[in-house]
């Protein structure tokens, strides 16, 4: 990352990539609000990031991004606390294992609810205000996956094409108006959810 960022918004920031992409976001002098489930880590995380004196870079956000309704107000209050946004970083994601035999609608349901409709509810606010403001970067975390149907991962690989789709179509409408949208799509990563 850049030091051009002073703002920033992670979401899916207490492991893996989002993790990885916080702290070097912190450590360019960024502050940080680190959204994810798990509140332990994100504290353990936090921690680590704040220096021991001075201003803090890490701000704190438990949530569910399958909770889409809360986004609104959420976005809202981090954007305040943050004092503005230059950048938000949409990294939450879920690979459940699933058998090659295996037909798991529940788990196929995780997939797309935590990987393309999350991306939606946070990134739809993102857009809303860099195309009001003129700027700003949307960064979306997504892989190599959805470039085609492997008979492994059937709904994960679907929901990296959507969220690939989604984020061109995001890319299209800001970039008349100075926003950016930055696709990611990385191949295989060490991180807990690929073991």
């Amino acid at each position: 990352m850049s030091k051009q960022f002073r703002r920033a918004i992670v979401v899916g920031a207490s492991s893996g990539m989002g993790e990885a992409i916080a702290r070097q976001l912190a450590a360019d002098g960024c502050r940080v609000a680190l959204v994810a489930r798990r509140a332990d880590e994100l504290a353990r995380i936090a921690k680590e990031i704040d220096p021991a004196a001075g201003q803090a870079r890490a701000n704190i956000l438990v949530h569910d991004v399958r909770e889409g309704e809360q986004v609104p107000a959420l976005f809202q209050t981090l954007c305040r606390e943050l004092g503005g946004l230059d950048l938000i970083v949409y990294a939450a994601g879920v690979m459940p294992r699933v058998a090659e035999d295996e037909y798991a609608f529940a788990k196929d349901r995780a997939m797309i609810e935590v990987n393309v409709l999350g991306a939606m509810a946070w990134l739809n606010e993102a857009a809303q205000r860099f195309a009001t403001g003129g700027e700003g970067t949307i960064v979306g975390v997504s892989s190599v996956a959805g470039d085609r149907g492997r008979r492994g991962q059937p709904a994960y690989c679907a929901s990296k094409a959507a969220l690939d789709t989604y984020l061109e179509s995001l890319r299209n409408r800001l970039r008349r108006r100075g926003g950016k949208v930055v696709t990611v799509k990385p191949g295989p990563v060490d991180t807990p959810m690929t073991r």
